[in-house]
């Protein structure tokens, strides 16, 4: 039975360990913000932080790949009620449209943010690879860099 640490919260889970992370997240756990897009690690909607492996889509990794590693989650980032900076960034910067790749999103940024604090608009377009259909790459670009100011 794989035990999980998910935003400070250890969960022990009765599943096969080759389940995929994200249906564990959101099915095991209750934890909807991860959202379900390609299935195939491309678009970035499952993006969640893992100890040691930085951002990672969890639609591809096994669960048991993740044990024993701290896992953060779009609902794990707000601390003692206030928002991080890169999610104040996405409200103030008014960035989702329909909102359903903004947390994947928000989790690459705050990732790109902790590897790179002052990124340039070359870093950003590098390393933000997740997709957001409804094209607000222009309002994310101008939230990460606003909230590597804050």
């Amino acid at each position: 039975m794989p035990r999980l640490t998910i935003n400070g919260q250890t969960h022990n889970i009765d599943v096969d360990p080759s389940t995929p992370l994200l249906w564990v997240i959101r099915e095991n756990v209750g934890l909807t913000g991860t959202k379900y897009g390609c299935g195939i690690a491309q678009c970035g909607a499952c993006t969640v932080q893992i100890e040691g492996m930085g951002a990672v889509r969890s639609c591809s990794l096994q669960v048991g790949d993740a044990e024993g590693k701290s896992i953060t989650t779009i609902e794990g980032l707000a601390k003692g009620g206030t928002l991080h900076k890169v999610q104040q960034a996405w409200l103030d910067h008014e960035v989702p449209q329909c909102g359903y790749c903004q947390s994947g999103q928000i989790m690459a940024a705050v990732e790109l943010l902790k590897n790179n604090p002052k990124p340039t608009d070359e870093d950003i377009d590098r390393e933000m690879t997740n997709i957001c259909r409804c094209g607000t790459f222009q309002q994310i670009r101008a939230a990460i860099h606003a909230a590597a100011k804050a």
